[in-house]
């Protein structure tokens, strides 16, 4: 596992709210694998810490809590697939997918939409 530091200034370009693939994502499989929905950056209260705060779309084990938070180097950083160089989170723009992303996500998190 690398080491991350911790980021307390928010970097350009930063990860923007919306619906971002992880580099797991199957396109293969159903359209939802791997996808979650950026809620934004946070701020830890006493170190400064930034993170992504975020929650999946797809069932998994964290669906117990509102949401999940990844420190934001490690969530912006690369990662080496295949021997290529990857984004961990790419954003999705394809307005058919954004469309059924909010449907799962209001089905799955209706008090928090």
């Amino acid at each position: 596992m690398t080491d991350y530091q911790e980021i307390t200034e928010v970097p350009e370009p930063s990860l923007q709210k919306g619906f971002y693939y992880h580099y797991k994502h199957d396109p293969e499989g159903a359209f939802n694998n791997y996808a979650y929905e950026v809620i934004g950056v946070s701020r830890h209260t006493e170190t400064n810490a930034l993170s992504m705060l975020y929650r999946p779309l797809y069932e998994n084990t964290y669906l117990d809590v509102d949401f999940s938070a990844r420190p934001l180097e490690m969530a912006m950083d690369m990662v080496v697939v295949a021997g290529k160089a990857v984004p961990r989170f790419s954003k999705i723009e394809d307005p058919e997918l954004i469309a059924l992303l909010s449907v799962t996500r209001d089905e799955m998190y209706p008090s928090h939409t």
